[in-house]
């Protein structure tokens, strides 16, 4: 029980605080990554209620403790961990409620985007889940969510309707169009530097793409020119509903039993239709590659499931490793940049390393990514992610990433604040946004918690 501005309130969850037997366990459990930032809060509280949210956010008042929110994913650089203060965690908050008639749900922030896609496949329904399963449906929400067959229907956040949140006052508050639209445009983006906790999201459905299929080239490094040169024509002609991208990493042990394994460049279309005919329709512009005999590996038009995507995303991410990501949006094309991004791989300490290159990420209609603080910086976008399992490798690894973006970083226009490096300047945070809506986010951090009671933004 804790006893808040002269009331009294039960937290029905844990409350652990920094000294008790059990913090340590409770700490590491914050976060996903095996790289875990040496920073402490003060307490952290495990809630089991929307009301709990509120006891904590008025115990957080009370104690003058600062608030940093966690439900779970990956949170690559370590955003909920700060030192002092109180850590709320989400994580026991996972329900969903889905109407197929009206085709919407509400869900709560610790569902899953591989929870939630399951339960709306027997309903014939979708939404555009993030790529990592386990990764939670809030802080994806939150920083505008670019996930599966989002060239169709946008980030995210453009199907969230409304969300409930607790105010740095412990109120509760339903925001939308209509209500509270100023706290609704920045819980569409603002990250991890959102000054109110989301306890629930109400989203609109889509229809379910009952025939995935996928076609896969993968090239030797070297041929990074020929292959960027050719996929980047060839993506011009896929529909919305194609899902394009690049990667750039050590070849798999199907492909290459060599030691070391070669490094490789991979070009992917996933097309999400309705029928299977309409999928491999859709993926006409990649079956002819001039010089497809090169290909280390190729497939063509191969059925997926959602299941089967978020397989593959899991050997990329395995759990337990040591990550560090960063992003770059760019005006420049990916003829120039995956050049650039392939000999940066090729130095990379770790062969678990990659780098990704999404085409389009957001959509190319950029109405969609419309009145919500997340927006498209630029025409191409690449992420590098560093992997590894040696401790002792932690600083090379690093400085990999690091070198990596500062190879890239003068043709940068922004970074996407879901997966940035906050830790690597203190310009980050604000490059992630165009300059009027990081204005705007101020000024609503201020207005609504004026106390400054959450965390805003990490900074080296």
């Amino acid at each position: 029980m804790s006893g808040v501005g002269g009331v009294s309130e039960v937290i029905a969850g844990q409350i652990v605080r920094r000294g008790d037997a059990d913090y340590d366990s409770t700490w590491s459990a914050m976060l996903w990554n095996g790289l875990k930032p040496e920073r402490f809060p003060d307490l952290i509280v495990r809630v089991a209620s929307d009301r709990d949210i509120q006891a904590a956010v008025r115990l957080a008042r009370s104690e003058g403790l600062r608030v940093a929110i966690r439900s779970h994913g990956h949170s690559w650089c370590g955003s909920p961990l700060r030192d002092g203060g109180m850590l709320i965690d989400l994580s026991a908050l996972n329900a969903c409620e889905i109407d197929p008639a009206a085709r919407t749900a509400t869900v709560q922030p610790a569902l899953t985007g591989r929870e939630f896609v399951a339960a709306l496949a027997p309903h014939g329904l979708a939404f555009p889940a993030g790529h990592c399963g386990p990764v939670a449906l809030s802080g994806y929400l939150l920083s505008g969510g670019l996930g599966w067959n989002s060239g169709l229907l946008g980030p995210a956040a453009a199907g969230v309707r409304a969300v409930e949140v607790v105010t740095a006052d412990g109120d509760a508050l339903t925001c939308s169009r209509s209500e509270n639209p100023d706290l609704f445009w920045a819980a569409r983006g603002a990250g991890p530097g959102f000054f109110a906790v989301a306890t629930r999201f109400h989203v609109t459905l889509h229809d379910l793409p009952a025939a995935v299929a996928e076609t896969t080239y993968t090239f030797p490094l070297s041929e990074v020119e020929a292959v960027t040169r050719w996929a980047t024509e060839a993506a011009q002609r896929l529909p919305a509903n194609v899902e394009a991208s690049f990667m750039l990493s050590t070849a798999s042990p199907d492909i290459s039993a060599a030691s070391p394994r070669p490094k490789v460049i991979s070009f992917t279309g996933t097309a999400f239709a309705r029928t299977r005919d309409e999928a491999v329709r859709c993926l006409e512009p990649l079956r002819a590659c001039p010089f497809a005999e090169r290909a280390l590996f190729r497939q063509t038009d191969g059925p997926k499931t959602f299941e089967d995507l978020y397989g593959t995303s899991s050997g990329f991410w395995p759990q337990a490793h040591r990550n560090a990501v960063d992003t770059l949006w760019s005006d420049t094309g990916y003829e120039t940049l995956m050049p650039i991004l392939a000999a940066a791989l090729a130095r990379a300490p770790s062969e678990q390393s990659l780098i990704l290159a999404p085409l389009w990420p957001a959509s190319r209609d950029r109405s969609l990514s419309e009145d919500m603080a997340f927006s498209v910086l630029g025409e191409t976008y690449v992420a590098p992610f560093a992997i590894w399992d040696d401790p002792a490798a932690d600083s090379a690894n690093t400085r990999w990433l690091r070198d990596t973006m500062r190879a890239v970083e003068p043709y940068g226009t922004g970074h996407y604040i879901a997966e940035a490096d906050l830790t690597a300047d203190a310009s980050r945070a604000r490059r992630s946004y165009a300059p009027e809506d990081w204005e705007r986010l101020q000024a609503l951090k201020a207005t609504y918690d004026p106390a400054n009671v959450f965390h805003t933004y990490l900074t080296p």
